[in-house]
Parts: structure tokens; C-alpha cells; sequence
């Protein structure tokens, strides 16, 4: 397949954090743009000499867009990715896939009508280490994998926000956003089908009116079990347990303690917190991220099997076995998040079919509101959704 030519749609922070892997990935080839903001698409044209557009319809139209990414606000995915697939566009979506398991039906029945592929991500079930070390428990030299225990405390809720993001109703709060990472890489290195949820939430800020806290215990179908823990707070930092690599791969700086809360002023309005976060858009900064230094990493995450507990960690997977623990070191990325390129291609060639594709996400987004139905009601919640992972294909990649 020759290089596949995307339209982003969003230009916002999500995509500035795709940015650094759409430009460099030599599979793909960054060509069109849509987003309402005049900036932002007069800023794309004179960067990439890409065509933009103010709606997403008119880019779905544009003849040279072979597949778009969506990184638009949640409640806009399911009519974005039906959107396109009527014409005929594939769609690499940003996590959550939607905030609704009807959306999430009516997006997979787009995509099967049309024939055309689908993939949700960037949710760091797609990092090399997570994916390694599911390699690791596929092979079976330290026994089933019982219990997996994730956790990480971050400032997510205290970094600028729109009205939505701080809104349950609209997928605001960590369940929907940062949910869908853990959740996802709880289910990769489990197998995929959860059984049951029990979980609590914490809405602890009444000026942040949304979920800012989880605790959740998942019971899989055969009988493994995992204990996920998130905190966005901003409080304590679990990149404290990982040597200070921040969750895009980057070095963190531990003296900028407090920064994310000082930066929203006393009586800041939602107006001037949304021109905040946008300042960190695309058009209003520069584009050019410090280069990772290793892989992205999602907080602490332990998976125990019969005859070892397995540690991705941001440069490879710790092994703590019977007798002695060692150290399996995987390579740099050389391209950031090169594997959700590499994932889109390879479906759409047909060389292997999708982790990440639409019924995966609808199962992992089951599980989300099955968090917050959880912690509303008290009560276990059993899932009907669950998908397992595919087979894995071997034939070589024709993208």
C-alpha cells in the first residue's frame, strides 16, 4: 500500500501530542486539516502546505484523504467517524471512542456498512512495553497471569480545561479520559474479557464538578483479577516511582511541584480557563515537542503471574522471577507512538487485523461507565460487551 494520506480534524492539544508521529512516520502523510479556529488552520497551511477546512464534512470530501484522525471533543466521535465512513474515509480515533455504548454501535455499524477501517487511539495499550509484556505472558514461560495491579496519580484534572471536560455528562472527568488508557492496558495484558466491575469515585473539588479520582476492581472470565487505582488530583506524582520519565516519554523536572494548580489563578473564569488551554492548541504555540527520551508510560503497572511479576517500565520490562530479577531492555522509539500508525496501516492492508478496533473500544468504554455505574450504585456491575484480543497475524506488512 502506498503512504496513506490523513486529515487531522482538531487541531487542539490531543493533536499536538499525535503531532510528532503523523509528521515523522514514514507510512503516512500529513495533508488536510479542519478546525472552526482561523489560526489554527492558517498556521497548518503555512507549516504542512496542507489544505484546510473549516468542517469536518468538507475535508471527509476532499478526494486526497485517504483516512482522518479525529481529535475532536468526545461527544463529537460518533458523528465524525459515521460522517466519514460514508465517504468512504478510514478513522483513527482519540480515545474515549464515545461516551455511549449506542454511539459506539452506531460507529461500528458505520464502518462494517462501508467496508472501511477503524481504530481508537492513542490509548498507551499501544506502547511497546504494555505490548511486550503481554508477548511476555503469551509465551507462557512464567504461567498464567493472576492479578494485575495498576496505578497513577497525576494532575490531570488541575490542567486548563473547556466546560465540557469538567462535565460527566459530556465524557468530562478521568473515567472517560484517563480510564480509557488504564482500562485498556488492564485488558490487553488480562486478555480482554472482564467479567464484573466494583469501583468507587471520588469528586472531591466543587469548582472541578466532575470525577477527579477511581478506585476499581475488575474480575476477568477466567478468574484473573485487577486492582486499578487513579488520582488526578495533583497531589503526589506517581513518575516519582517510574525515575521521573513523564507519561509522554519526556524527563520531568520534580521541582516544578505545584505548578498545574498555580496556573489556574483564584476566581478564574471557565471563559479564561478555556483561552488558558487554548494556548496550549495548535496555531498558538510552537509544534515542536521535546524529543522523547523513552517510551510513554502510564504510572505503575504489575501484572503477576504464577512464576513471576512482570513491570513495563518507559525502557523495557522489569522481571521478578522465582530466584532472581532482571532487567528485558527494549530499543528507544524511534518514531513516538509509531505503533497506532502501524496498527492503522496494517488493517487497512489486511496483514493483521486491529487490536484496537471498534468492538475492543466499546468494551473498554463498558467498562468505564461500568466504573461510574458502579460507584453510583453501589453494586457490582457484569459486562456484556467483553471482546478477547485477536489472533495475532505474521504475514509481512504491505503498507
Amino acid at each position: 500500500m502506498s503512504t496513506l494520506r490523513i486529515g487531522a480534524a482538531g487541531l487542539g492539544r490531543a493533536f499536538m501530542l499525535m503531532l510528532p508521529t503523523l509528521v515523522a512516520h514514514p507510512r503516512v502523510a500529513l495533508v488536510a486539516a479542519s478546525d472552526p479556529r482561523d489560526e489554527a488552520r492558517r498556521e497548518f497551511e503555512r507549516e504542512f502546505g496542507g489544505r484546510s477546512y473549516a468542517t469536518f464534512e468538507a475535508m471527509c470530501d476532499d478526494p486526497d484523504v485517504d483516512a482522518v484522525y479525529i481529535a475532536t471533543p468526545h461527544e463529537m466521535h460518533a458523528a465524525h467517524v459515521i460522517a466519514a465512513a460514508e465517504r468512504g474515509k478510514h478513522a483513527l480515533v482519540e480515545k474515549p471512542m464515545a461516551i455511549t455504548l449506542a454511539e459506539c454501535r452506531s460507529m461500528v455499524d458505520a464502518v462494517r456498512k462501508s467496508g472501511v477501517t477503524l481504530v481508537i487511539g492513542h490509548s498507551h495499550s499501544f506502547d511497546l512495553p504494555f505490548v511486550r509484556t503481554r508477548e511476555m505472558i503469551e509465551q507462557g514461560a512464567f504461567g498464567t497471569v493472576r492479578m494485575i495491579t495498576a496505578l497513577n496519580f497525576t494532575d490531570f484534572l488541575y490542567r486548563p480545561r473547556r466546560a465540557e471536560e469538567l462535565d460527566t455528562r459530556k465524557g468530562g472527568g478521568v473515567v472517560f479520559s484517563q480510564g480509557a488508557h488504564q482500562v485498556d492496558v488492564v485488558r490487553l495484558l488480562g486478555g480482554g474479557r472482564v467479567r464484573s466491575v466494583r469501583a468507587h469515585t471520588g469528586r472531591w473539588d466543587a469548582s472541578r464538578p466532575t470525577e477527579g479520582a477511581y478506585s476499581a476492581q475488575l474480575a476477568f472470565e477466567d478468574g484473573t483479577f485487577a486492582s486499578l487505582v487513579y488520582n488526578g488530583y495533583a497531589h503526589f506524582d506517581s513518575d516519582e516511582l517510574v525515575g521521573w520519565i513523564g507519561e509522554m516519554g519526556q524527563r520531568k523536572d520534580p521541582s516544578r511541584y505545584g505548578v498545574t494548580r498555580g496556573a489556574l489563578r483564584s476566581g478564574m473564569s471557565a471563559a479564561e480557563e478555556a483561552a488558558l488551554k487554548n494556548e496550549r492548541a495548535y496555531g498558538m504555540m510552537s509544534s515542536q515537542a521535546a524529543p522523547p527520551v523513552a517510551h510513554n508510560q502510564f504510572g505503575m503497572v504489575i501484572a503477576s503471574c504464577e512464576r513471576a511479576d512482570l513491570r513495563p517500565m518507559a525502557d523495557g520490562v522489569m522481571v521478578y522471577g522465582d530466584t532472581r530479577k532482571w532487567h528485558e531492555p527494549l530499543p528507544p522509539p524511534v518514531v513516538p507512538r509509531g505503533e497506532v500508525v502501524d496498527e492503522l496501516c496494517d488493517a487497512i492492508a489486511g496483514v493483521r487485523p486491529a487490536i484496537h478496533s471498534g468492538e475492543w473500544a466499546t468494551a473498554t468504554l463498558e467498562v468505564c461507565l461500568a466504573i461510574l455505574e458502579s460507584s453510583r450504585t453501589g453494586r457490582e456491575v457484569t459486562l456484556d460487551h467483553q471482546v478477547a484480543l485477536p489472533q495475532s497475524s505474521t504475514k509481512e506488512s504491505l503498507c
